[in-house]
């Protein structure tokens, strides 16, 4: 992928697709980075296509000879508004529509695209924009698809562009990996491809399985996956740059199928359970943009992987489990697995000594309930920890919200009368239960952040710039989040 940058006032010509991005209050003096005759075309066609420059609306343009194919006009929506997810979400538009095309070039125009922030915006909408799921689709002669190789950015700034694009090709590296479905990826591959990403960029990798899951006391790991046939594992990488700020573990969930065990789920709940590891593949993703980036942060990436099958060795309900740390949990439903894995995982990531730990987890449906399927909930033990985030997350273009940790007479829902805690408190505050759950695991003191994406790891229809599948939400926000953290946005 080659990035190019024009100086401010130059022209966009020479390419096959032309993007411009205006905002609502454009005129048509804003149409002078086109080459003069496109813009003189532009001019008459966007009156008489009432385009309003509205965000997330676009007008193409279709030319009859020449180099260029099409020139293509994305709004931004209102000048005072604008925000950085406005000008992800058009260079995504712009660079998808070129695609669509078989163009393998194209040009943009994005106003402010000299700031940092903005120009690492458009290259994650540039890979964004290339991302697309065939691994099993036949061959389609009429499928004209070509994800560009040359975009050419008016006033970018070169080293946030590329800066960008890793971040959204790692964000699509993790959803290729969570769209893959379970009999393709299961706790061994998902270790052998873990294995794959510490070889290719340097990461060191620790695997406990087998017998040693048990000796080790991961006790609540092991008995989640004991129905599968293919036995769970706990997979540590681990990103040690020299002089690293902080250091940082990312605790992901890798139920590569969710069947809810001996309380199995309706037929219905079932599909899409394969993404039910997407918060260990947020992980993967995360750690290697962080290696890719070179940030001087160390990173513990540990994943429970399993698989939450029914079958002769599978755990029960009354089964009472001893985990990594010690505390005992009494198994109210199988079927509320990723909180289990995810005690023995954060516990033995704390014991990593990490200075901030944040786990990511498809973890509730509750939370979806409360909050839609656009906006992820955020539980944390460390406020300002938190504020850090959201602040960071905030140019990412991922919603989160902070949901309470205080109330008390939830808490006492997780009361078990024969061990330390039960594993599901009921529905009502589901999501805040299962929050104070994992708080249990982390070690006292430690800022810990709980990311619940249980309703926006996968879209059922496109929309913004994510297509049908896995979305790998929360990964943007967490590589934003520790770019800050090696700039002392934490501090």
């Amino acid at each position: 992928m080659k990035f190019e940058v024009l100086d401010c006032g130059a022209r966009i010509g020479h390419r096959e697709v032309l993007g411009l991005a205006l905002y609502e209050d454009f005129a048509n003096e804003d149409l002078a980075p086109l080459p003069s005759s496109i813009a003189l075309l532009a001019s008459m066609q966007i009156p008489r296509e009432k385009f309003k420059a509205k965000r997330g609306s676009t007008l193409v343009i279709p030319l009859a000879d020449g180099e260029t194919l099409c020139v293509v006009l994305a709004g931004l929506g209102g000048r005072e508004c604008a925000r950085p997810d406005d000008y992800r979400l058009a260079a995504y538009q712009i660079v998808r529509a070129s695609a669509a095309r078989g163009a393998s070039s194209v040009a943009l125009a994005v106003p402010e695209a000299s700031e940092r922030l903005v120009s690492r915006a458009i290259g994650e909408g540039t890979a964004l924009a290339r991302y697309r799921f065939e691994k099993y689709h036949s061959p389609d002669e009429d499928d004209r698809f070509v994800a560009p190789e040359d975009v050419t950015v008016l006033g970018g700034n070169l080293k946030s562009l590329y800066e960008g694009f890793a971040i959204g090709e790692c964000q699509s590296y993790a959803r290729d990996l969570a769209n893959e479905p379970g009999n393709a990826i299961d706790p061994e591959v998902l270790e052998k491809t873990a294995r794959g990403l510490a070889l290719e960029r340097g990461l060191k990798v620790k695997v406990i399985e087998g017998e040693q899951l048990s000796r080790d006391g991961l006790n609540a790991l092991l008995s989640v996956g004991k129905g599968s046939a293919v036995p769970p594992r706990l997979i540590h990488l681990e990103y040690a740059p020299k002089s690293p700020v902080a250091s940082v573990a990312l605790v992901g969930k890798g139920i590569t199928f969710d069947s809810g065990g001996l309380d199995i789920k309706p037929a219905d709940s079932m599909v899409t359970m394969k993404g039910d590891k997407t918060g260990a593949c947020v992980a993967m993703g995360a750690i290697k943009a962080a290696a890719e980036l070179e940030l001087p942060v160390a990173l513990h990436a540990v994943i429970g992987a399993a698989e939450n099958m029914p079958g002769g060795k599978a755990y029960r309900p009354d089964d009472v489990i001893r985990a990594y740390n010690g505390k005992t949990i009494e198994i109210i439903n199988t079927d509320a697995e990723g909180r289990v894995t995810l005690a023995d995982t954060l516990a033995y990531a704390c014991a990593q000594n990490p200075d901030y730990v944040i786990d990511i987890a498809t973890l509730t449906g509750a939370c979806a309930v409360a909050l839609g399927d656009t906006t992820a909930g955020l539980f944390t033990n460390d406020e300002k920890f938190a504020d850090s985030f959201l602040a960071a997350a905030s140019s990412s273009g991922e919603r989160f919200w902070k949901l309470p940790m205080d109330d008390e007479h939830l808490r006492k829902k997780l009361k078990s009368p024969i061990a330390d805690l039960v594993n599901s408190a009921g529905r009502y505050g589901g999501a805040i239960t299962a929050a104070m759950f994992l708080e249990n695991f982390v070690e006292k003191g430690k800022p810990w952040i709980h990311l619940d994406i249980a309703a926006t790891d996968f879209v059922k229809e496109p929309y913004s710039y994510y297509i049908k599948g896995a979305t790998a939400f929360s990964m943007r926000s967490i590589v934003a989040y520790l770019i800050a953290l090696c700039e002392g946005g934490d501090k």
